[in-house]
C-alpha cells in the first residue's frame, strides 16, 4: 500500500500518552509524513473527518487465517487453494473489523503474506511463523489415538508440524525460518482443540526448547510458545520464550518473570467464550469441547493477575472457523478488567513492541505506515467504539481507504 491522504479535522488519538490532539494527518507514499492543524495538500485526496477520532490502525498478535473450520485435524485432507481462498476472505473481512496487522500463530505461509503484500487480495498485514512446533502427540499433534502414520507434507494444509529430539526441533526451526517466519511458534503444554493430549501437560524438554530458543535468536527472531499452566507458562519464560499464549492458568511467580524476562502475555479470551458457545457448530469436536471448561473460567482472572502486576499484554483473539465475527468482542471482555487505554495499548503501541515493529505499526508518529483507523465517539470513554465495527467510520491502510 502506497497511497496519500489527507485527514482533515481529526481528534488524534496517541495510545501511548492517552491523550487527544485536535489537527490534521497527512499521508504520502503510504507513511505518515505530518500531523498537525490547518495541514493542506492540493495533490492529493483529502477526508475531512471532523467529530471522529483517529487512532492506529489495530493489531491482532494471535490469529488463524487458514483455521476455516474448528476441526483442526481435518485441514491437513483439505485442499491448499480452497484452504487459501478461504484465508483471504478471512483476512479481508479482518481489515473491515479495523485490524490492518495480524500476527499468525500457525498456519499461514509466505505465500499468503506474499500476496498480501502484493495487494493480490484486500487484508491485513500479515506476519507468520509457518508450522507451529510440536512433539509427538503435543497440542500441535492432530493424528487421534487410532492414527499411526504422521503426514507434515509441507503442500497440505495444517497448523503443526512434528518434530522430537534436540537435532530435530533445531532442523525443524531452521525450516520454518528458511522459509521467511517472522517468529517460531511452540507447543510448550497441551490445549483444546488437540486429541490426545491433557491440558495440564507441559511438553517438550528444557533441552529442546532452549534449542529452538537459540535457533530463532540466531536468526534474530524470538519464540511464542502456547501454554496454559503455570508450570508451562514458567519453564518457558526460564528457557527464554518471549511471548506467551494464552496463558490461563499462570500463577504470581510467572508475572515476576515476565517483567524480569521482559516478556510478553497474550491472553485470548473471546475464543474460550466462542468455543464454548458455538464451537461444536463450527467442527470443534466433542472431545476438545468438553475441555474448554478447563480454562474458560480461569482467563480473565490470569489478566487481571497479570494486569495488576504489570505484564505487558498484547491483544489477541485465536478465533476458529465461523467465529471469527467475533473478534472485537476482545475488547469488551478485557474492558472488564482494563481501563480502555490499556486495552488500547494492547492493540497497538505494546503489539508493535511485541512484533518488533516499534514506530512502524501502532502509532501516529511520522514515519510510521498510515494505517489508520477512524471512529465515531470517544473509545477511552467507550470501548464499545471498537468492540462494534458499525462505529468505523474508515479503515485506512498504507494510506488508502480500504474499508468505509
Amino acid at each position: 500500500m502506497t497511497g496519500s491522504l489527507l485527514l482533515r479535522n481529526a481528534r488524534l488519538l496517541d495510545p501511548v500518552s492517552g491523550e487527544y490532539t485536535e489537527g490534521d494527518l497527512r499521508s504520502a507514499d503510504g507513511r505518515i509524513v505530518e500531523v498537525g492543524p490547518g495541514l493542506t495538500a492540493a495533490d492529493m485526496p483529502s477526508v475531512d473527518v471532523r467529530g471522529a477520532v483517529v487512532l492506529p490502525g489495530l493489531v491482532d498478535a494471535h490469529v488463524h487465517v487458514t483455521a476455516s473450520t474448528a476441526d483442526l485435524g481435518s485441514l491437513p485432507s483439505s485442499s491448499p487453494s480452497y484452504v487459501a481462498v478461504h484465508a483471504a476472505r478471512t483476512m479481508g473481512r479482518m481489515l473491515d473489523r479495523g485490524f490492518t496487522t495480524v500476527r499468525d500463530a500457525s498456519g499461514a505461509d509466505y505465500g499468503l503474506a506474499d500476496a498480501q503484500a502484493e495487494g493480490l487480495f484486500r487484508g491485513p498485514r500479515l506476519l507468520f511463523c509457518g508450522r507451529a512446533l510440536s512433539q509427538t502427540g503435543g497440542h500441535g499433534d492432530s493424528r487421534t489415538r487410532g492414527t499411526h502414520a504422521k503426514d507434515d507434507h509441507p503442500c497440505c494444509a495444517g497448523l503443526g508440524r512434528v518434530a522430537d529430539g534436540v537435532d530435530a526441533v533445531r532442523a525443524a526451526a531452521r525450516d520454518e525460518l528458511r522459509k521467511g517466519a517472522h517468529h517460531i511458534k511452540v507447543m510448550a503444554s497441551g490445549g483444546v482443540a488437540s486429541p490426545t493430549d491433557r491440558i495440564d501437560s507441559t511438553q517438550y524438554s528444557a533441552e529442546e526448547l532452549s534449542a529452538i530458543v537459540e535457533e530463532a535468536e540466531a536468526a534474530n527472531r524470538y519464540v511464542a510458545a502456547h501454554a496454559y499452566t503455570a508450570r508451562a507458562v514458567n519453564r518457558a519464560l526460564e528457557l527464554g520464550v518471549r511471548s506467551i499464549e494464552h496463558g490461563n492458568l499462570l500463577d504470581d511467580r510467572s508475572v515476576s518473570l515476565f517483567l524480569s524476562q521482559e516478556a510478553f502475555l497474550v491472553p485470548t479470551l473471546v475464543t474460550y467464550w466462542a468455543l464454548k458457545e458455538e464451537g461444536r457448530e463450527h467442527g470443534l469436536p466433542e472431545s476438545s469441547w468438553r475441555k474448554v471448561d478447563e480454562v474458560l473460567g480461569a482467563g480473565m482472572a490470569a489478566l487481571e493477575r497479570a494486569a495488576r502486576g504489570g505484564v505487558k499484554l498484547v491483544y489477541g483473539t485465536d478465533l476458529l472457523g465461523g467465529m471469527h465475527r467475533h473478534q472485537n468482542h476482545e475488547f469488551r471482555l478485557r474492558g472488564e478488567v482494563q481501563s480502555p487505554l490499556e486495552v488500547i495499548r494492547s492493540a497497538t503501541s505494546t503489539a508493535a513492541e511485541l512484533l518488533n515493529l516499534t514506530g512502524e505499526i501502532g502509532t501516529l508518529a511520522v514515519g510510521a505506515h498510515a494505517d489508520l483507523l477512524v471512529v465515531d465517539g470517544d473509545p477511552l470513554a467507550d470501548l464499545g467504539v471498537l468492540a462494534e465495527p458499525k462505529h468505523f467510520r474508515h479503515v485506512i491502510q498504507g494510506g488508502e481507504v480500504v474499508s468505509g
